[in-house]
């Protein structure tokens, strides 16, 4: 798939997974016509996500999506979350990603932490690509394990994750070792703020986009 095509997946993905608003409904036609291009293995899933958008009612659609994403963390979309839990690790490394795109002369805003999915798709597709590339590269584990996570809540969502899947190297033996790690143990815990690093870490900041 070619790096425009790549990035014109994950950005419909990062559109497809913030909160469905009247935002996201004025974009879909827009979206529609870039899905309409793009190979099978991105376009095919990110179609049934969009025939899924138009048969269900708004308010459903935004019911599922707080009750996967923001009351269960089986679903967290938050990459570090996966890795580091609620620990101090988990501040220094949201505070790589705040880095990242600040060199990188990204406008992050205020609405949402930068290891969200979606804003770390959108940065990959606007803004470095490299350096985008490399963050969803080293969080691979985490948006598999988010990918599966959705497949067993029977969540439409799973498409859009499916997509974003398909934009990423096969995964190494080594990455499938650590998901099995982390889905067997669950992410690391420890009760602490996070306030040193310059972060306020809830797992319910995601609200802040409605």
């Amino acid at each position: 798939m070619s790096d425009k095509r790549t990035a014109a997946a994950r950005l419909a993905a990062a559109w497809l997974l913030s909160y469905p608003d009247a935002t996201l409904l004025g974009r879909l036609d827009s979206i529609a016509a870039v899905v309409d291009e793009l190979p099978a293995r991105t376009g095919a899933p990110l179609s049934a996500f969009l025939a899924h958008l138009a048969d269900t009612p708004l308010s459903d659609v935004q019911a599922h999506y707080v009750t996967v994403f923001d009351m269960k963390r089986k679903a967290c979309p938050y990459l570090t979350y996966w890795t580091d839990g609620d620990t101090r690790n988990r501040g220094r490394a949201i505070l790589r990603f705040k880095q990242a795109y600040l060199e990188a002369g990204y406008d992050l805003g205020s609405e949402e932490l930068p290891d969200h999915l979606s804003v770390v798709l959108e940065f990959a597709a606007i803004g470095d690509t490299l350096t985008g590339e490399a963050l969803l590269a080293e969080h691979q584990d985490a948006i598999n394990l988010l990918r599966d996570a959705l497949e067993k809540m029977e969540s439409a969502y799973v498409h859009v994750l499916d997509a974003v899947v398909a934009t990423l190297p096969q995964l190494t033996p080594e990455i499938r070792e650590r998901m099995a790690h982390i889905a067997a143990s669950g992410p690391p815990v420890e009760s602490v703020g996070l306030e040193p690093f310059g972060v306020s870490v809830t797992i319910d900041p995601i609200g802040a986009r409605r």
